[in-house]
C-alpha cells in the first residue's frame, strides 16, 4: 500500500501543503477534490516525485523515503516504476507514432522485447477502439482520442498505481464523458486510481475514498458517503458551489 505522512511543500514564500497524512488503499480508488490552488496536484505529483515535498515521509511496500534526507535515482526509480501519471493535456511525443508512444516506457525503461510490447499495446488499442491509429500521430488524433492513448500509455508499464492529474479538463463535454467512462470501467475492474478532479458526479460514482484539501491542509479523508453527506459547514459550501449531475 501507498501512504504518506506529514508531507509538507513550500513554493517561495507559499506553505502548498502542511503536513498531509494519508493512505491510498490497493485496488480502490481514491479521489483528491478541493478548490482551485489548494495542493491537489501538488499533493499528486509528490507520489511519484514529480514534485519533491520538503518533509515526510512515503511508504510503498518495502520502499521508504523520508524527505528530509536525500533521494537516491535508485529509490526514485523504484517508486517510479510502481506508479504512472496521466496528465491534463495527453503529453504524447508528437514525433512518435501512437504504437511508439505506448511502447517506448515498456521497451526502453522496462525492457520488455519488442514484439511483446507491441503486442500488448494493440490489445490496449482493441480495448479503447483506437487500434487502427496505431501508425498514426498525435496530431492527427482529437483531443479525447489522445488522452485515451495516454490512458494506454500509463496502463502498458503495467503500474500498481495509476495516477491522475484532471484528464478531462481540456475536453469538452462529449469527450470528457467518453473518458469517465473508460476510469469507471478501470476502476471497477479493479485498478488502483489515485485522481485529481473537479469532476463531482465521477466522484460520487467511482470513488472510494475522497480526500479534500483545503489551503494545503487535509480536510476530510474517508470514503464517499461520508463525504457527501457530511454536515460541516465547509464541505456543504464547497459541494453546493459544483454541479452535480
Amino acid at each position: 500500500m501507498l501512504q504518506i505522512s506529514k508531507l509538507t511543500k513550500q513554493f517561495g514564500s507559499q506553505q502548498v501543503l502542511k503536513g498531509i497524512s494519508a493512505r491510498f488503499p490497493e485496488k480502490q480508488t481514491t479521489v483528491i477534490v478541493g478548490p482551485s490552488g489548494s495542493g491537489k496536484t501538488t499533493l499528486l505529483r509528490s507520489l511519484d516525485l514529480l514534485v519533491r515535498p520538503d518533509s515526510g515521509e512515503l511508504t510503498f511496500d518495502d520502499l521508504k523515503l523520508d524527505f528530509s534526507q536525500p533521494i537516491s535515482s535508485k529509490q526514485r526509480n523504484k517508486l517510479r516504476n510502481k506508479t504512472s501519471m496521466v496528465f491534463q493535456n495527453w503529453n504524447l511525443f508528437p514525433n512518435l507514432t501512437i504504437l511508439q508512444n505506448i511502447t517506448s516506457a515498456p521497451i526502453h525503461v522496462h525492457k520488455v522485447a519488442v514484439d511483446q510490447a507491441e503486442h500488448q499495446a494493440h490489445k490496449l488499442l482493441q480495448e479503447v477502439g483506437l487500434d487502427e491509429y496505431a501508425t498514426a500521430y498525435p496530431h492527427e488524433l482529437s483531443g479525447g482520442q489522445q488522452q485515451r492513448i495516454s490512458i494506454c500509455r500509463a496502463l502498458a508499464v503495467q503500474p500498481q498505481y495509476i495516477l491522475l492529474d484532471e484528464p478531462t479538463s481540456a475536453l469538452d463535454p462529449e469527450r470528457e464523458n467518453q473518458i469517465l467512462r473508460m476510469l469507471e470501467r478501470l476502476s471497477n475492474e479493479g485498478n488502483s486510481l489515485i485522481m485529481v478532479t473537479h469532476n463531482m458526479q465521477f466522484a460520487k460514482n467511482v470513488a472510494d475514498k475522497i480526500l479534500f484539501l483545503e489551503d494545503g491542509e487535509l480536510q476530510f479523508d474517508g470514503d464517499k458517503e461520508a463525504f457527501f453527506s457530511a454536515k460541516t459547514d465547509r464541505i456543504q459550501q464547497f459541494l453546493q458551489g459544483v454541479t452535480l449531475n
